[in-house]
Order: structure tokens, then sequence, then C-alpha cells
């Protein structure tokens, strides 16, 4: 027989098919011995069977798989059309009959709640709540059966369908189940959350609270008091004006009542019970084992717990063994690209970083520590030294002001009392004082036209090195030598990276000197606007080559209609066969050859080395040729760096001119012109050492899809590509046969967590009690609605606004302005159609800044939400000077 009915009191989390998230939770709940007011779960056979009933829902589920999440009108008219539908078909007799059976066991005199639970709601990865209905202060026998089957049609309601749609869960296997709960009559009801829901922090128990029953705080018509509980003690108390209340009615229903003058703001919970509530939060959280959204109520001085789901709107905190206060920084912020990376690629990271390494070489850095399958940099250690307090804000306030900010904001707030380790200490003096002489001896003795020599001669030299070293060995060999040349590379092997970056960081040096003096002896907006020409078209840019390069690859192409037609409809697997068919593809071939053995093994968000290469996906280069043939004249791109480089020549012996007719001209003259030379050199090599990076990522991905060939000849793997699912560490356990578990059903776990960390927002700073710290803009003059970042490249354009989240979706047109969550030097080839850049990360250093002003385009970028908010098609102006963009007119076509 169909089980239609379960008590509370059978239910725990194995019956989620059955009774769904809802029931599932009061169940475990009520065996956890929480204080749940009783009730019983109609379950989702009852559904099932309701549903095969009828003769039309197999079409209505037809076309809801049709519908697309943003269709809301064709969303709002098919599911009132199921709704009703639902509502008019009968309920069968033997569901009816146990629902009634199991409604006068529980007391058929009682009032009760009927709330939906569905089978895939409230998870930990995710919320269906609030998107199916509740009934409350139902009584008898004809209110019931109505509620419950209203229940059953509100799986269709708008925001259920198109949050289904949206999220990709399937319309025919989400299966509704009804809780029906008995009502208890609150003085005081609210939600409290076991970890605060706005800051993140996992120490702050917030309780919201207010008279009569919770709906009216859910409903958002009442504002609730504000009660904050840290470590058993209260720390925040705001109390609001509460003016109505929802409350029961004897006949069935409810009804809203003004709250009198005098008790509006009257605190609704006292301090004892605020407290006795927070530990029964506490409790639940522990049998749960992650922080709870909970629904409570306050009958005759009892609480009552009639909801608990997951918070999933928290980020996951970077795991820590002490108990320590830590501070972490997103390291996809820094590089540019914030995007969830898979456990390899997390791997390489932590293994290549030299610092917080207790093991060899080979292991993995706990300075670097994962989370939402992001990277977090763990800076603690360093924040306890002092010149570290005072330097890093500014050095951050180059990558990302708002990191800058909120790293300030903790600083000032004292959080991190704590006594230096000496250890750090040493090992931070060890590395910083060489490379402060190297970069002192660049910027006044060594000849920086060797710089670019020295820095392409070591490339070349490590490269070759790795590529040796790495392949003269397979299996687990192989694997540990990978190891080992990740660990090694920043500090220790033989051509170590940190020989490299002295030389871009004197450019960086320079420019700030270059600035300051041109202040101080010219101090006039003559000399900002002859700056900004001196930073054009840098010599021995490998990214602006690049970017270069692509133009040539157009041009190549934009000759021959065949060859245009070929790369819009070319794949991946058959690419370089189907142009070697063309007649005309021949020039084209040549020149993307050349590409390819140069800047092959690039690619968007290229610091995670799972991302397909150009080498590998060589579609992905075609919207950036495409538009750059739409946007770009002939030559054009290859002109205009020539024109910049004249430009730059030009603002530099205006500079000297200048300062040479200023008192004791001729030796600022002499300084300004070495530091000049410098700062065009230096900043030309300013993405050599991640270009190296890449390069040594691409022998090693290389290697281990190798062996991950063979390891599924082997038949341990499924595909070769599942070793993007490993760390380094266990793909060596495999190797050597001591792996424990099932590895496919791991790899399967992973792959679905990745499609789960793609759709989270990073934080810029956290802490590791979970606090998000914000930071805040800097204050400027700007027009009133204007979005308020940072000003990266100077100059005042207005365009039209083209959103693109991904550079292999990109359809730039002549005049148009980049809005971008971020750019790496992936995007670069998009620069050269751009006539504008908006991004929602970076600063003045990182990568789309610095592009930006070689291009010579104006640039803001750090402005949180820009591809939301600005639409595609926008007409917008973007503000490079002062660090603002403003929304002219909205999208022509929307």
């Amino acid at each position: 027989m169909e089980k239609y009915i379960l008590y509370f009191k059978e239910i725990d989390k194995t019956h989620l098919p059955l009774v769904g998230g809802k029931g599932a939770n009061l169940g475990e709940m009520t065996k956890a011995g929480i204080p749940v007011p009783q009730g019983f779960c109609v379950t989702t056979l009852a559904y099932r069977k309701f549903i095969e009933t009828s003769q039309e829902m197999g079409e209505l589920f037809n076309q809801l798989d049709r519908v697309s999440p943003d269709s809301l009108k064709e969303i709002r008219i098919l599911g009132k059309r199921i709704r009703e539908h639902l509502q008019s078909i009968s309920m069968p007799d033997d569901i009816q009959s146990a629902i009634l059976q199991a409604w006068e066991r529980t007391g058929d005199g009682k009032s009760y709640a009927v709330r939906s639970s569905a089978t895939a709601e409230d998870l930990p990865t995710a919320s269906f709540a609030g998107q199916q209905e509740t009934y409350l202060n139902v009584r008898g026998q004809e209110q019931l059966l109505h509620a419950i089957q209203k229940c059953w049609a509100s799986l269709f309601t708008d925001r259920a369908i198109s949050y289904r749609a949206k999220n990709g869960f399937d319309h025919r296997s989400v299966f509704l189940s009804v809780v029906v709960q008995e009502m208890v009559f609150p003085e005081v009801s609210g939600i409290m959350f076991t970890a605060d829901p706005i800051s993140g922090n996992r120490k702050i128990i917030s309780i919201n609270a207010s008279f009569g029953l919770g709906e009216a705080l859910v409903s958002g018509l009442v504002s609730p008091d504000l009660y904050q509980i840290r470590s058993g003690e209260i720390i925040k108390k705001q109390i609001s004006r509460k003016k109505i209340a929802i409350y029961p009615v004897p006949e069935g229903g409810t009804i809203t009542k003004n709250i009198p003058a005098e008790k509006q703001e009257v605190q609704a919970l006292s301090d004892q019970k605020i407290l006795e509530l927070a530990k029964i939060g506490q409790k639940i959280e522990e049998h749960y084992g992650s922080e709870q959204d909970i629904e409570w109520c306050l009958v005759d001085g009892k609480f009552y717990i009639v909801q608990s789901r997951p918070i999933t709107s928290l980020y996951p905190v970077p795991h820590i063994t002490d108990d320590k206060l830590h501070v972490f920084f997103s390291f996809g912020h820094q590089q540019m690209m914030t995007d969830a990376m898979k456990p390899l690629a997390i791997s390489f990271w932590r293994t290549m970083i030299p610092f917080g390494k207790k093991g060899s070489v080979r292991s993995e850095s706990y300075a670097f520590l994962e989370a939402g399958g992001r990277l977090f940099i763990d800076i603690t250690e360093l924040l306890c030294l002092k010149p570290v307090r005072k330097i890093l804000p500014r050095v951050l306030s180059g990558i990302d002001e708002l990191i800058a900010s909120a790293i300030s904001e903790l600083i000032e707030r004292g959080d991190f009392q704590c006594k230096p380790n000496k250890q750090i200490k040493r090992k931070v003096v060890r590395i910083v004082l060489p490379f402060a002489k190297n970069v002192i001896k660049n910027l006044f003795f060594r000849d920086p036209s060797q710089g670019i020599k020295y820095v392409n001669d070591f490339m070349l030299r490590s490269i070759k090195e790795c590529e040796s070293f790495v392949n003269g060995a397979s299996g687990a060999e192989r694997i540990k030598r990978i190891q080992e040349s990740l660990g090694n590379l920043l500090l220790t092997s033989p051509y170590p990276l940190l020989n490299v970056v002295p030389y871009p960081l004197s450019g960086v040096v320079a420019l700030k000197l270059i600035e300051r003096l041109s202040q101080k002896w010219l101090g006039d907006q003559q000399s900002v606007h002859l700056l900004n020409k001196l930073k054009k078209s840098l010599p021995g840019n490998v990214t602006t080559e690049l970017g270069l390069m692509i133009g040539d690859l157009a041009d190549a192409a934009r000759p021959y209609p065949q060859v245009i037609d070929y790369l819009q409809r070319a794949k991946d697997e058959t690419f370089y066969e189907g142009l070697g068919r063309i007649r005309e593809g021949e020039a084209f071939g040549k020149k993307l050859v050349q590409f390819m053995d140069k800047y092959g093994m690039r690619c968007p968000g290229e610091i995670d080395v799972t991302n397909p290469r150009w080498r590998e996906a060589p579609t992905l280069l075609v919207p950036s040729i495409m538009s750059h043939i739409r946007s770009v004249a002939p030559g054009e791109h290859r002109e205009k760096f020539r024109r910049g480089e004249r430009e730059a020549e030009q603002a530099a012996k205006e500079i000297l001119s200048r300062i040479g007719k200023t008192r004791g001209g001729y030796l600022k003259k002499k300084l300004m012109s070495r530091l000049i030379t410098v700062f065009r050199s230096g900043m030309g090599m300013r993405e050599h050492h991640k270009y190296i990076i890449i390069q040594h990522f691409d022998i090693y991905k290389q290697a281990i899809l190798d062996e991950g060939r063979a390891l599924v000849g082997k038949g341990i793997l499924e595909h070769e590509q599942d070793v993007f699912y490993l760390s380094l560490e266990e793909l060596l356990a495999l190797e050597e046969n001591r792996f424990s578990g099932n590895i496919r059903e791991l790899v399967q776990s992973r792959k679905i967590k990745y499609e789960q960390y793609q759709k989270l927002t990073p934080p810029r700073v956290m802490t590791s009690e979970g606090e998000v710290i914000t930071g805040r803009q800097r204050d400027i003059e700007a027009p009133e609605g204007a979005l308020i970042g940072t000003p990266v490249s100077a100059g005042v354009v207005e365009g039209v606004a083209r959103v693109v989240l991904r550079p292999e979706e990109a359809k730039l047109n002549p005049g148009e302005i980049l809005v971008a969550p971020f750019t790496d030097p992936g995007w670069t080839p998009l620069f050269n159609s751009a006539k504008g850049l908006v991004m929602e990360v970076g600063g003045m250093m990182t990568h789309g800044a610095v592009v930006a002003r070689e291009y010579g385009i104006p640039a803001v970028v750090g402005i949180d939400r820009a591809t939301e908010i600005i639409k595609d098609g926008d007409y917008i102006r973007v503000d490079g000077t002062k660090g603002y963009v403003q929304i002219l007119e909205g999208d022509k076509d929307a």
C-alpha cells in the first residue's frame, strides 16, 4: 500500500524524497529533541498520484521544458494555467481518506499551518524558500483538503518555475510534499540566523523578533527588532517600531491588527529569552553541522521551532587549523579572474607558492587556501609586522581599491594585536633585501636596454629546463617532478622567477617617481596629460604583442570571404583540417601557426590550467578576430601602436624640455631621463613573469593529461580530463596504487561541486569567522546616480555598452565600450576593438588598466555588479580621469 502520510516522529533526513526538505527537517528536529509543534506530512507519493489523475499535465510539462527562465510573461501565463487546472481536478479518495485519518489522530479540533515542502527545497546547495505557498490557521476538513490541493498547485508559481529553469532542475523531478503542522499562537515570533546573514560572520547569532505570527516579518509588513549574540553575550539590540501584527482568528485564517502606540517600541524578547533562544539555535546548528535559518515562536514563555533550513547565501570559509582570527584576500581578484577553478588548478598554485609550507617543496601552502573553488591568500602573519601594515594597503590599492580599503579597515579595528613571527620576519627580510637591491640597481645603474634581452633569454632557458626535467620521467616520478618544479619555480629552481620580477617592478617604481617629481617640479595639468601619453605603446610587452598579432590574423582573413565564413562555423575538433581545405586559407593559416607557436598556451582565465588553451580550442579566438574585422581598419592596429610610440617619445621630450628650464634643470633633466627610460623598458616587461608561469603550466598540463590517458587505459579513470578534479598529491597516490576510496565517485562529486561553485560570488576580503569586509569607495565629485569606481586610464568617452561575460561570446562593433567582470591577458584581443573599458574588479596596476593606458582608451574599474547594472546596449559615459560611469540612455532595443 502506498504510504501517503508520515508523522514527524517517523521522519528523518533519509525521508527527503518522500517529505521534501522542510518535512525532513521537522522530523530531524523532532527526533533530536528540539521543541517542534507536532504534525504530519502528506508525502510526495500522494502528489505524484494526484498529478497522474490529470490528462493534461504531460503536455503542460512539455511546454514548461521549452520556457526560458527570462520569459516572465510566458511563465506567468503558463503557471496560472497549471495552477488553475490542478485546483479544478478532484483529489483521489484514498489520499483524501489517509489525510483525514491523520488529521483526526493529531487533533481534528485544532488549527494547522499547511506548508509546501519540495524535494529540492532547503538543501545545502539550493533554497526554494518562499516559492510555494503557506496557509495559516487552517481549521476543519474542508479548509484542510483545499489548502493541501492549493499547496500542490503552488509548485507552479511563477517564482518556482523560473528558479527551477534557471538552476537546471527538471520540472518533472521536483515533487511536493505538504507539511500539516499544529498551529501555535505566539505572543512573539521571528527568524534566527546562526550566522550573521549580512556580514557572514559565523560567530554572531542574529535574531529578528516581532509580535504575533511571523508572517508579518517574513512578508515585510513590519520592521522587527534585531538582536545579535556573540559568545553568549548580547552585542547589539536594535528596537524597531512595530506598528502591526498578524494574529489567527477562531473561524480560521488570520487578521492584521494595529499594535497600541505604547507597545510599538517595547523590546519584543527579554534579554533572558534572547540568550535562551540563541542556545537553541546553536543546538540546531550543531545537529545539522551547518549554519541555519530558523523560524521560531514564543508561546506561554516556551519556544517552538517551526522551521530550520541551511543559510545558502553564505560564502564558504577557508579551513584553518587553529582558533586565531585570520584574514584572507581573494587571489582571483588580484589575478583578474574570479571564476571558480578546478581542484588541479588550485593544487598547482598552492604547490607553487613557497610560503606557508610545513613539509617539502612538493607540499601545498597553507598560506594559500581554497574556499568555494577559489583561492584566498592568508595574510594574517604578515599583518603582525608593523612595516607590512603600512605598506600592504598601498600595494594592494594598485590591485583593487576595495581590497586595500577593506584591509585598512581591519587594521584600524585593531583585530590583529599579535606578536610578529620571527621566522616570517627573517624570511621576508631575506627575500626583500636582495630584491630591493636589484630594483635600485635597475633604477640607477644597469643598462635598461639589456633588461628585455636578459628576461627573454632567461625565459627560453627556464622553459627548456622545465620541459627536459618533467618529460624525463613517467608515472609517479613525473608527478613528483611536476610538484618539485612547481615548488621551486619562484625561488629556488635553476631559473627562479624571482630573478625576473625586479625588472617590471623597477618600471613601477620609476613611474611613481616620475609622477611625484613631475608634480613637484612642474605641477600643472599639462604634465598630467603628458604622463598619460608616456604610458602608451610600451616596448616588449608580450600581452600587447598578443593583441597586435590578433590584428594581424584579422587582416590575413579580411580579404577572403571564404575564410571569414569558415571561421564562423568552424569546430575545434576539425579546425585545421577544415582550414586546409579552403584554397584561400593558406595566408591565414601561416599567421595562425606563428600565433600559436608564441601564444597557443594562453586563453581567457588562464590561471586555471584546466581551461582550454587557444591551441586546444582555436575557435575561442574567432569572436576577437571578427570584432577586429568589424571595428578596426586594415593595418590600423599596428599604426595605432606606432602612433602611441611617437606620442610617448614626444611626451618624454616635452617633459624633459620643461624640466630643463626649471632651477637646477640639468641634474633634474638627467634624473628624469633615466627614470623615463627605466619606466618604458621595465613596464614593457610587466607581463613576462606571468607569461613564463603559463608556459610552465602548459608543460605540466600536457604531462598530466598524458598520465590521465594512461590511467584511463588501466581502467582507473573514465576520462583523461578527470585528472582536472584531483590534486597533485591525489594523482601521485593513484600512480603509486595507494589511493583509498572510490576515485570515480570522488571525481563525480567534485564535478557537481564545481558547477555549484561557479554560481557563487567570491568576496574580496574575509576573515576566518566568515565576516566579509567590503571596503569603501573613495569620495569623488560625480553626477548623481553615477557608478563610482577607480580611474585607471584617463579620458572621457561616450558610446554603446557591450556587456561581455566571456570573450568567446564577444561581438564588439565600432565605437562600443567593453563592460566586463574582469580581464586577463586572454581578453587582450578585444582591446583593439573597444572605445572604452569598464570592469567590476581591478586597480591601477592590474592587467586591464595597464593595457587600457597603452591603447589610450579611457577605463574605470572596481565597479561592483557593473555587468548587471549596465545593460547590453545602454548608452554610457566613461570618465577615466575622475573614475565614474554614467548610464545616459537605456538599451534602445530593450
